[in-house]
This record gives structure tokens, sequence and C-alpha cells, in this order.
């Protein structure tokens, strides 16, 4: 009675083999796939530090970090051996490419740009594995010793440069409006009694052992008029 029970189980099982093995010819190649789970979450991928030397041939070390994500699982694991092993190695050399395509002030300066330049770039890489990069940002600039002092002293003449501007605008602007003043005084003499008056007003509320007053050369000039001129010498 067993063997009946094991005869089936024999020929159940031998069915199976036969339909799992194929024959191959000399010119064929077999592929066998099994179960692989991909992530579809975000992945934020730091990349390595990479020496780049830019347009204006200036040294410096570059760190970056990529945002992306699989939205086609079949043709990340079909189409690449490991995706995210390539897009790294992508990541890398596409970051040394840009970078050295653009001059050492634009990439200080212009980081939106160059961070939009490289995810369109990398994205065209990735989009036949499945891979949608979303984002790239520059983290990181390491410039040479020699250059953050050179741009330490740009920076601090650049200051000094703007203060002297300023201080130039302010004496030029303080010179206009006294020059202004001086025309209304020449134009109303009673302005300047006026002034004076005022002026001898502020000095007296000040708390001084000695106060002088200046008197105007005016005051005098009806006097200086009955005064004789003085003999002359023969």
């Amino acid at each position: 009675m067993e063997i009946l029970y094991i005869i089936p189980a024999l020929i159940i099982v031998l069915f199976f083999l036969s339909s799992a093995i194929k024959i191959l010819r000399e010119y064929e190649r077999g592929v066998i796939f099994r179960m692989v789970k991909v992530s579809l979450r975000t992945v934020a991928m730091d990349v390595a530090p990479q020496d780049v030397i830019t347009r204006d041939n200036v040294s410096v070390k570059v760190n970056a970090v990529i945002f992306f994500r699989v939205i086609d699982p079949r043709e990340a694991i079909v189409q690449v051996e490991d995706y995210l092993y390539a897009t790294s190695q992508i990541s890398q050399t596409t970051l040394r490419s840009v970078l050295g395509q653009a001059e050492l002030d634009d990439l200080l300066a212009e980081r939106e740009r160059v961070n939009q330049q490289l995810q369109r770039i990398i994205d065209q890489h990735t989009d036949p594995w499945g891979v949608k990069v979303t984002a790239v940002e520059v983290k990181h600039v390491d410039l040479p010793q020699d250059m953050q002092r050179a741009m330490s002293r740009q920076a601090e003449a650049e200051r000094e440069r703007r203060a002297k501007v300023i201080n130039a605008e302010g004496e030029y602007q303080a010179a206009e409006r006294l020059a202004q003043a001086a025309n209304v005084l020449a134009a109303t003499p009673v302005a300047v009694q006026l002034r004076f008056l005022q002026t001898m007003r502020e000095v007296a509320s000040e708390r001084n052992t000695t106060t002088f007053f200046p008197i105007p050369i005016d005051l005098f000039a009806p006097f200086m008029r009955e005064v004789p001129p003085p003999p002359k010498t023969p």
C-alpha cells in the first residue's frame, strides 16, 4: 500500500524537475531571476568629496548630497547591476565635470543654478535605470588656504571702499546743505541775527565757567566809520 502512495509522489517530483531543467545550445545563455525587493522610498546619498579644478584654475574640494528614488523597479534591476552604486558613480563624475566648467565666483555665488544643472544631468543618466533624481545639493566647497586669505583681503578692501564711499557721500551732502544754508542766510540778514541769538541761547544753557560770545564784525561798522584815519607819515 505504501508503494501506491510513493509512486505518484515520485511522478510529481519528476514532472517538476523536468519542467525546471532547460537544455541550452552552445550559442545560448540562460538567466535565472529570483525575487528582489526594491525600496521605492527617497534615498539621500552623500557624494564623496571630489577634487575639482575650476575653469579659472582654482583647485577646490567639493562634496554634495543627492536625493533620488526608484520609480521603475523592473528597470532598476534589469538595466543595471547595482543601481545604488551606479548612481553614486555617475554623481561623482558629473560633479567633477560640471564644476570643472564653472568659475570659482559662479560656484560660490550661483549655487542654486549649479545644483539645478547637476540634478538635470544626473537624472538624464539614471532615467534608463528607472531612477529619478529629485535634487542635488552642493554642501561644501573647501578652498586652499592661500585662496581663503586672498578672498579675506579682497572682502576687507571692499568693506573699506564702501565705507569711504559712504563717508564721502555724507561729506558731500553736508557740504551741499551748508552751501544752501549760507545762501539763505546771505539773502536774509535778519536770519543771521536770529541764528546768532539762538547760538547764544544754546551756549548759555550749558554749565560752563567761561563763555565766549562771538560778535559779528558788522556791529562795529558804524563806530569804525566815525574813527578818523591815522595821519599819514611824511
